[in-house]
């Protein structure tokens, strides 16, 4: 970090911590930045993604399959008005609300919750964890 301190040590022992607007999360949101452009930016960047809605059982059901294999997936909650942009990333069967959750592994989509499960007991979901280096220390 060059040198930079985040924080101020005043002189009486008070610690102050210095958020900058150069601060720079993959998380952080730019409002030039469209939905679709978002949502592909997020895919790219985290290894393992799903993007859900508020309140969602399903996505729940996703995160402790993910929990108890050891892996942590960044999950992301999208308005009701986001979910129609989350339907062009990724494949689904087009009944209802199929669109979120969705979860995507090393760019690609896997789909809801049916095809995450199905993945899991085919034994495939091990296997490309540890192919995209999330999962270690496993023998296949």
């Amino acid at each position: 970090m060059h040198n930079l301190r985040p924080y101020n040590l005043h002189s009486d022992g008070e610690l102050t911590l210095q958020l900058t607007p150069s601060t720079v999360s993959p998380l952080a949101i730019d409002v030039s930045e469209s939905t679709p452009m978002r949502i592909q930016r997020l895919i790219n960047e985290n290894p393992v993604v799903i993007f859900s809605r508020s309140e969602c059982y399903m996505c729940d059901v996703m995160k402790r399959l993910f929990y108890s294999i050891g892996v942590y997936p960044t999950v992301i909650e999208l308005e009701d008005v986001e979910i129609a942009d989350l339907a062009a990333f990724h494949r689904h069967d087009g009944a209802g609300d199929a669109v979120a959750p969705a979860v995507f592994i090393g760019g690609s989509s896997v789909g809801g919750l049916e095809n995450l499960v199905g993945v899991h007991l085919s034994g495939h979901l091990v296997s490309k964890l540890v192919e995209i280096g999330v999962l270690q220390g496993v023998v296949l």
